[in-house]
């Protein structure tokens, strides 16, 4: 056999496995209470509507679901996700605007291949999405991590590395973010950090991801305007690029992402999809444009909205009962996912192996900081389990850190 380490191209070197998936490998033994994936509800996927659908797009539109599509989309995807954006957002597109990805990571794969040469910084935030993370470091992206609070990326630390970034003639990219119910914190962006950050952008010529896996599960609260649409309507940079997912909505299975940007760019895009997978499934649009137009969507993300709600505050309630003074976490208004913090002489590193003896297991944060740090953070997920698996499994962890807390 070859020798690998020496015949394989940089990229290949440079992208390693997640994180996540290898946890998944070991926390998938019977017992485990895992709160490590991002995993969807199985029970909410919409079955019987899906084989319905299927059912009639055979009948009617069969010789369209089998065959190949265009690689931006099939019209019927994009007009329907254009409405559904009107909709619910408030913002106006045309399908030039709409690139149907199979999946966000491919949308995440195709923002690296147009913008990162190897060694150009891009800017994230820390702590940030992983896979946001894997794919820009396979193109060589030097990371930028710019620190958070309660209402999201600190755009004052953020312009003034612009700045220093300017100043070096360093050639940086773009700014990566995820607004709303931040993965891996559950964080959301606050409007008027989002204004400060378009007004970044136009000042410092960088182009800004807008990743929203998770916007349309918001529980409580008010939503901010996406960036995209105050991009609209205040200076017009068109400098936004956002990454949508039907994943946590619909069915991670269909693998339906989609990515909204000025028509140039789509255009760029367009190309690069067509070196991937030449068009993403022409059924899974189908049955996912039909999820938008019967209203289905509507009926469907209001029941997963209330299940959510119920595990989050069952995991912020057992928070609250098990764990040791000195532990915080946050209390997202949506989402997945929520963060702890353990004591900063602590490392959630260091304690997995204990956890998994107690039957339990999270993901480590230090594997969503570009630069190594957080090893005394978590990311817990309240999706994927029953509200009393949550209570049974944070008590559990709970045990775990307390037992680390008194071996310091």
């Amino acid at each position: 056999m070859i020798d690998l380490a020496k015949n394989i191209a940089a990229a290949p070197r440079r992208t390693k496995a997640s994180v996540i998936r290898e946890l998944l490998k070991v926390t998938n033994k019977p017992g485990i209470i895992s709160f490590a994936g991002g995993l969807p509800d199985p029970e909410l996927f919409p079955y019987d509507f899906i084989a319905d659908t299927v059912k009639r797009i055979m009948d009617k539109k069969g010789r369209v679901a089998l065959q190949y599509g265009p690689t931006a989309g099939l019209i019927e995807f994009q007009e329907e996700f254009a409405k559904f954006l009107h909709r619910h957002e408030g913002v106006e597109v045309k399908p030039s605007n709409i690139l149907v990805t199979t999946a966000s990571q491919q949308a995440l794969d195709i923002v690296g291949r147009l913008f990162i040469d190897a060694s150009d910084p891009v800017i994230v935030e820390k702590p940030s999405y992983m896979g946001g993370l894997q794919v820009f470091k396979s193109y060589g992206a030097d990371f930028i991590g710019i620190g958070m609070d309660d209402e999201g990326i600190l755009t004052d630390e953020l312009e003034e590395r612009l700045q220093w970034l300017r100043k070096q003639e360093e050639h940086y990219k773009f700014l990566y973010i995820v607004p709303d119910f931040q993965n891996p914190s559950g964080v959301t962006l606050s409007e008027q950090r989002r204004k400060k950050i378009i007004t970044l952008s136009d000042k410092y010529d960088v182009v800004v991801i807008e990743d929203s896996p998770y916007r349309q599960v918001r529980f409580e609260g008010a939503a901010p305007k996406m960036l995209y649409r105050l991009d609209k309507e205040t200076r017009r940079t068109d400098n936004i690029i956002s990454l949508f997912t039907m994943s946590k909505t619909f069915a991670p299975g269909l693998r339906m992402g989609v990515i909204v940007a000025h028509e140039d760019i789509i255009k760029k895009m367009e190309i690069l999809k067509q070196s991937l997978d030449l068009c993403s499934s022409s059924l899974n649009q189908l049955i996912a444009a039909e999820f938008l137009r019967t209203g289905y969507f509507e009926k469907h993300i209001e029941r997963v909205k209330t299940v959510y709600k119920t595990k989050k505050d069952a995991m912020v309630s057992a928070l609250g009962r098990y764990m040791p003074e000195g532990v915080t976490w946050t209390k997202p208004e949506g989402g997945l996912f929520l963060w702890v913090k353990l004591p900063e002489s602590m490392s959630a590193d260091d304690m997995f192996a204990e956890a998994i003896k107690e039957n339990v297991a999270y993901v480590i944060g230090s594997a969503f900081h570009c630069d190594g740090s957080g090893k005394n953070t978590m990311r817990l997920n309240f999706s994927y389990a029953t509200p009393e698996e949550i209570d049974e499994g944070v008590k559990r962890l709970a045990a775990t850190v307390k037992k680390a807390l008194v071996a310091k």
